[in-house]
């Protein structure tokens, strides 16, 4: 199959009635709209609730300012423009503005305003803080997509960090395996590079960002075996979304789907409070107890997946929910925190860690940074800790 069409603008899908369109324009003056014709080949446009169509095609929600622009406060882990280092052993490079796709829900829904730069087109400083902190052995490309960057730009990204003893794990987040698979199998140079770079004592990760089965298509698997013959491991990441995949039918078939396709289910998350983001919030209990009836269908394969809240704090499991408690563990620790555990009353409206009564007594936020390190600090947060979201339409049906 040919590398599909992109398209930028809401007046070329004609599926869309004209009176939609126009009010849709509103969205996309704010906010980036980008999609592929492979990608809304997907779309059951007969189905007004579509999951494929809520993913990438714009709601008026989005103008809504309840939530925070940056709800992890990922503002505070930059230690040069472009890098942020959060865990001892890890570090993030944002080598990326740009998404093959454009995902309604994207916790870094503020890269994509006209009025912010957060990515940078000069990965060198990032990598040179890397290179002088050997504490540091694993590296996530993220963004935005990695693998929209052009191969040769990828490749010098990829040769710098191999060129570090202590970095012995690449890894690249990206929606491209789903979004457009032909970019990664169509690839020579890519999969060259691959190939090259991801050996047996230091292999590179893909962390794919599959949301619903329907996106493992016939291409998609081609892409995965492309990977994978490539050395490339591969994994999945998604957050749990209400009307994309909160129903434990769909979970359990994606669940199935990716091990089947030998992509290691990684994790499920809890949507992040950002603004804009209302029509895809669920409740921490909602989303446990659909995460946890599609785990009892599945395979021991399936059942390795941890549901997770992307916190300030660290990354945070959800063990149980049960009688009006949650049961949490720090998987993840910004303050050396990790395996702590937890126990805090959990309302049935809760939706993040903030919102559970006694949450204060386990972290304390972090410092902001000045505008000298990321201009991203320039933008207001709207509502802070313990306000609430309005609701979605969704939510109140």
């Amino acid at each position: 199959m040919a590398q599909p069409k992109y398209i930028t603008k809401i007046d070329q899908i004609e599926q869309i009635p004209e009176g939609e369109r126009e009010r849709l324009k509103k969205i996309t003056e704010k906010f980036v709209f980008r999609v592929n014709e492979y990608y809304l080949g997907l779309i059951n446009w007969e189905d007004p609730d579509d999951p494929i169509k809520n993913l990438v095609i714009p709601n008026e929600n989005e103008l809504s300012e309840y939530g925070r622009w940056d709800a992890s406060d990922e503002d505070t882990n930059y230690v040069v423009p472009g890098c942020q280092h959060k865990y001892e052993t890890t570090a993030l490079l944002i080598c990326s503005e740009v998404c093959g796709a454009y995902c309604r829900y994207c916790f870094r829904k503020r890269l994509f305003r006209n009025d912010v730069k957060e990515a940078m087109s000069d990965v060198d400083p990032g990598i040179e803080y890397i290179r002088n902190h050997p504490e540091i052995n694993n590296v996530l490309l993220t963004g935005g997509d990695p693998l929209i960057l052009a191969t040769k730009k990828l490749r010098y990204i990829i040769e710098e960090l191999r060129s570090i003893p202590h970095v012995k794990i690449i890894r690249i987040g990206s929606k491209l395996p789903v979004f457009n698979p032909m970019r990664i199998y169509e690839d020579e140079a890519l999969l060259e590079l691959f190939r090259e770079y991801s050996t047996p004592d230091n292999r590179i990760y893909v962390m794919a960002h599959v949301n619903h089965p329907r996106e493992i298509t016939d291409e998609a698997k081609r892409g995965f075996q492309a990977l994978h013959d490539a050395g490339v491991m591969v994994v999945n990441q998604t957050p749990v979304l209400k009307g994309i995949n909160d129903n434990p039918d769909d979970l359990t078939e994606l669940l199935d789907k990716l091990s089947w396709a030998g992509v290691t289910p990684y994790y499920f998350f809890i949507n992040r409070p950002v603004a804009g983001n209302t029509d895809f919030v669920l409740s921490l209990k909602e989303a446990y107890e659909a995460v946890e009836e599609a785990k009892a269908r599945t395979s021991g394969l399936g059942k390795r997946i941890r549901l997770s809240m992307s916190h300030t704090s660290g990354k945070i499991e959800i063990l149980a929910i049960e009688d009006g408690k949650a049961y949490l563990k720090y998987h993840q620790s910004r303050d050396g925190n990790y395996g702590k555990f937890m126990v805090l009353d959990c309302p049935d409206d809760a939706g993040w860690f903030d919102e559970l009564p006694g949450n204060e007594a386990y972290w304390t936020p972090p410092k902001k940074k000045t505008e000298e390190v990321v201009s991203v600090n320039q933008m207001s947060d709207m509502p802070q800790k313990g306000k609430r979201r309005a609701p979605s339409k969704r939510q109140t049906s």
